[in-house]
């Protein structure tokens, strides 16, 4: 038969020397080279375990000494060991006790008249192995705990099923305000806004059908004293305890937003100037230049011989229509809300601008309540500029032959739909082109959103939505 070789320390707590020899015996039928520490009775394998210099892998211990014995016997053995592994050799055929014991910690609970060679090599060589996984186990828990309770970065726990908060570490209770007690009393959804928590249910719906499923994204979180912060959100699934769990990593990106916004903003208000600039050359220069070759005009029309009369009134024709065209355009490229046009005004005389030749069924419904509020400069000109880059989209591709758009106002926000019968199109393959993108950030600069529905055959439309 062969042997095992390896080198097993091992401490027997045994008061009966005749059982001391019989495990003895029995150890050697399967080890090389079993070192065995004995101990007669509890206060010596006491001394042994206290003493640093000494390593056991295994303990088997009698559950009668005659210095302790029972429940007693095993809660300080339990102490003393810490995290070696212990395995119970005894007379006593109790089915319930052994119950009790192995749920407290015992390794094994083996009864000595049973017991051979190969049943005590097979406890304790599970025994070991058992106590190194476990312990694997408990140093990744510590690193994983480590990670989670000293990481900069907000993080927290949930349960998958109930969305409670299980864990949070030190940086979310000082980032969001919330003391431990008052953060595992709440759900992740109490961290939401009022208007995203269906959203946030859905996608917590989502999550517990996807179980595997790693989650990113971007949210608003409100903190405990009402302060609003924009968040990326990363969540990724964790089974604690047999329990299906999500750990979460909170960002808060909010100067970063706001410092995309400025830039945004600055690139926009460049991009404005420049419209302003362009349009008003092409209303006060170009179209004086051609004033001015009206007036020239005019003085020869009395040298004009009369078979050139028809050309000559075509040119002067021709002249007006340029002067009317240039006049149309310098007003879409700088519409100016606050000299001499109001916003409504603006909107109809842009939306009628790409009807001229009444190829389309318009339909503009402008809420009223909208003039009796004092909106921003800069809220007005983002919607002109989304209305007129849709309306260019529609008439450059849609081939729709009816457009209807609505502004409103709705729980204090200005919501605009733009929508069309046209062809449609695939959202997905759209969503990255320099028309939309502009459109979107035009949006997002004021903490709003840009939504776009369409499909093929079945037109689209545009939902623009601003709060106040």
């Amino acid at each position: 038969m062969i042997k095992d070789n390896k080198l097993y320390k091992i401490l027997v707590i045994e008061d009966n020397l005749g059982d001391l020899t019989i495990v003895q015996e029995l150890l050697t039928d399967e080890i090389v080279k079993p070192f065995i520490t004995h101990a007669p009775d509890f206060q010596t394998a006491s001394d042994y375990l206290s003493d640093s210099s000494l390593v056991f892998d295994v303990i088997l211990l009698d559950l009668t000494l005659p210095d302790k014995s029972g429940q007693s016997l095993i809660t300080e053995t339990l102490n003393l060991a810490q995290s070696r592994p212990i395995i119970i050799l005894t007379g006593l055929t109790n089915i319930e006790l052994s119950i009790q014991f192995i749920s407290q910690g015992i390794s094994d609970y083996l009864i000595k008249d049973d017991l051979n060679s190969h049943v005590l090599y097979k406890s304790i060589t599970y025994a070991i192995e058992r106590r190194k996984v476990i312990y694997e186990l408990e140093e990744s828990k510590k690193r994983y705990s480590n990670l989670f309770h000293l990481s900069p970065q907000p993080m927290w726990l949930y349960d998958s099923d109930t969305y409670q908060f299980l864990q949070v570490n030190v940086a979310a209770i000082e980032h969001y305000g919330y003391t431990e007690e008052e953060f595992l009393g709440m759900t992740v959804v109490d961290l939401r806004l009022e208007e995203d928590k269906e959203e946030l249910r859905k996608l917590l719906l989502e999550l517990k059908n996807n179980r595997d499923a790693v989650n990113r994204g971007k949210f608003r979180h409100k903190k405990k004293n009402g302060e609003v912060i924009d968040v990326e959100i990363y969540s990724t699934p964790i089974i604690i305890d047999n329990r299906d769990c999500r750990s979460v990593v909170s960002i808060d990106v909010t100067d970063k937003k706001l410092y995309e916004q400025r830039l945004i903003k600055t690139i926009i208000q460049t991009q404005e100037d420049e419209r302003y600039e362009l349009g008003g050359e092409l209303h006060d220069n170009v179209c004086q230049i051609l004033a001015t070759s009206l007036i020239n005009l005019g003085m020869l029309k009395k040298s004009v011989e009369p078979k050139g009369q028809m050309w000559f009134d075509q040119c002067k024709e021709t002249i007006n229509m340029a002067v009317k065209e240039i006049r149309s355009l310098s007003h879409r490229i700088a519409p100016k809300f606050f000299d001499d046009i109001t916003f409504d005004n603006a909107i109809i005389k842009l939306f009628n601008s790409f009807n001229v030749e009444g190829q389309f069924q318009t339909i503009l419904r402008f809420d009223e309540n909208i003039k009796a509020i004092s909106l921003h400069k800069d809220i007005q000109l983002n919607f002109y500029r989304i209305l007129q880059e849709q309306l260019k989209n529609i008439f450059k591709y849609a081939n729709a032959t009816i457009i209807e758009v609505d502004i409103i106002l709705h729980n204090h926000n200005l919501i605009m739909k733009i929508k069309d019968n046209g062809v449609g199109f695939d959202v997905e393959k759209v969503q990255g082109g320099i028309g939309i993108s502009n459109m979107k950030r035009r949006a997002e600069l004021f903490a709003g959103q840009l939504d776009i529905y369409s499909k093929i055959g079945e037109g689209s439309k545009v939902v623009v939505e601003i709060p106040l």
